[in-house]
């Protein structure tokens, strides 16, 4: 707060790395599960509210906010664009939330808004790690929509063909993110240390 000593505002900003990590991934379920149930329910606005939060949050806590805000804006406007393809090509259909026609919702806009608050923070080990990334977002990019499905958050007009799409474009997609998180990269102090990425990348 204004008018605080420096070393008190310092103070509430410093968190252990695991507590960090875990607040990190609570909070990311946390509004992963506010936009399935609010979209599937006829409630769009609800998982935006908890993401807007979410955010707030999570630029309050970074080192560097203007690079977290970029990152997330990037990964926003990737996604947008990625999901509306999806839609246009009849693969996915959403109960809600859609303002134009063959695009994506704008609660899923909103999911890559907060999933990209966990690129440099409880993901941040795939950033040295890109072939790893690659067979995260080849497996766990599907299995999340299939998770959303079964929720009702979204309707596979082709099961086997929207799953094996989904799982191609999210292996392109998540290395894609994982480098654009090296670049803006607003919590440093998670990064691992000097070295490691020409070791794991070796």
């Amino acid at each position: 707060m204004v008018g605080q000593p420096l070393p008190v505002r310092a103070a509430r900003k410093r968190l252990k790395p695991t507590v960090k990590v875990l607040i990190n991934i609570l909070v990311f379920q946390v509004c992963w599960l506010a936009c399935i149930l609010g979209g599937a329910n006829g409630m769009p606005l609800l998982g935006v509210g908890f993401v807007a939060a979410a955010v707030a949050y999570h630029l309050w806590r970074a080192g560097d906010a203007r690079a977290e805000a970029i990152l997330i804006l990037a990964a926003a406007l990737i996604g947008t664009v990625w999901d509306s393809l999806l839609v246009a090509a009849g693969w996915l259909v959403y109960p809600s939330g859609t303002l134009l026609h063959g695009t994506a919702p704008y609660w899923i806009v909103a999911l890559w808004v907060v999933f990209a608050t966990t690129f440099n923070v409880s993901l941040r080990w795939f950033k040295q790690r890109l072939l790893l990334s690659v067979l995260f977002g080849a497996a766990g990019g599907p299995l999340a929509f299939y998770a959303g499905a079964g929720l009702g958050g979204v309707v596979f007009t082709d099961t086997p063909v929207a799953l094996t799409v989904l799982g191609l474009g999210w292996a392109v997609l998540m290395p894609a993110m994982m480098l654009l998180a090296r670049r803006y990269n607003g919590y440093p102090e998670s990064s691992p240390a000097p070295g490691a990425m020409a070791a794991d990348e070796g």
